[in-house]
């Protein structure tokens, strides 16, 4: 048994299914199906019950499930002792960041932190911050949105101010009826941008809400003329230039989504958590 059939099995009791593991872990169908026979086969025991509806663990996949989960930690447990015992600045990095702030900045700060560290691995998750809070003790560094974790250290890294975009002009003094596209992300900015709404409905009315899965898929659908977009300034700076736009504001107050850096205690005693820390922290993103 490989390290990678125990987080295999770990990942299939999250999601649920093999089709939704194969998908978040990007490998085909059929090989996460092959894998798990053999695995099954190695402990001599059905694993898991297959319904049409999800995978259900069997007793003995519940004793080989506890089993894997303490192979992972402590396999992850010996990684970091070693990485702090060497003077040297290296071992496994595990990140969840924000799509937003994967897509926007993470290219060039992982490129410029490998460069220097060039013995660190990098296991990397992207995803929505809701989802990276629920398993935020998984990964050593979490990098989200919104509302900070209340059982970590978190570090404030910037604030990013909501516009609202359209092809079309926003009138002054007269209702503005449109259509709104949304992109998938967390509760809270759902809630930003719905009370802000409510705040101005004299002003803008949505007269649909076209929901699409990326950032940047609502981007184009508006550049295309199909509707409104309330999108951040970090993906949208270049765009104010060239398209009609208002700043969303409550009492005078611009409309943020904060981005936060937090970690657990004891992580920046690893040295790779620890400078990939300060490298964030001493960024300039806006």
């Amino acid at each position: 048994m490989k390290i990678e059939d125990y987080i295999l099995l770990l990942k299939l009791k999250e999601v649920g299914t093999i089709r939704g593991t194969a998908k978040q872990i990007l490998i085909s169908q059929p090989a996460v199906t092959q894998r798990l026979k053999y695995i099954e086969g190695y402990f001599g025991a059905d694993i898991f019950i297959r319904t049409p509806k999800r995978l259900m663990l069997t007793p003995s996949g519940e004793m080989i499930l506890k089993h894997a989960a303490l192979v992972v930690e402590q396999e992850q447990s010996i990684k970091n002792r070693l990485a702090q015992s060497s003077k040297e600045v290296q071992g496994t990095l595990s990140i969840a960041c924000s799509s937003l702030i994967s897509q926007r900045f993470l290219p060039e700060i992982l490129g410029e932190f490998t460069s220097h560290y060039p013995k660190v691995a990098i296991d990397l998750v992207t995803g929505i911050s809701e989802d990276i809070k629920r398993d935020h003790k998984n990964y050593h560094v979490c990098i989200i949105r919104g509302e900070k974790l209340k059982e970590s250290t978190c570090v404030h890294l910037f604030e990013d101010p909501l516009y609202i975009f359209d092809t079309e002009e926003f009138p002054r003094d007269k209702l503005k009826e449109r259509p709104l596209i949304s992109f998938s992300s967390d509760d809270s900015m759902h809630e930003l941008v719905d009370n802000w709404l409510y705040h101005h409905q004299n002003d803008i009315k949505p007269l649909k809400t076209i929901t699409v899965d990326q950032i940047e898929t609502c981007k184009q659908f508006m550049q295309q003329g199909l509707g409104m977009a309330v999108l951040p300034e970090s993906v949208s700076k270049w765009m104010k230039e060239e398209y009609p736009h208002i700043p969303l504001k409550l009492n005078g107050k611009a409309v943020t989504r904060d981005t936060w850096v937090c970690y657990q205690e004891g992580v920046r005693d690893l040295p790779q958590a620890n400078q990939f820390i300060e490298a964030l922290i001493n960024r300039t993103f806006l």
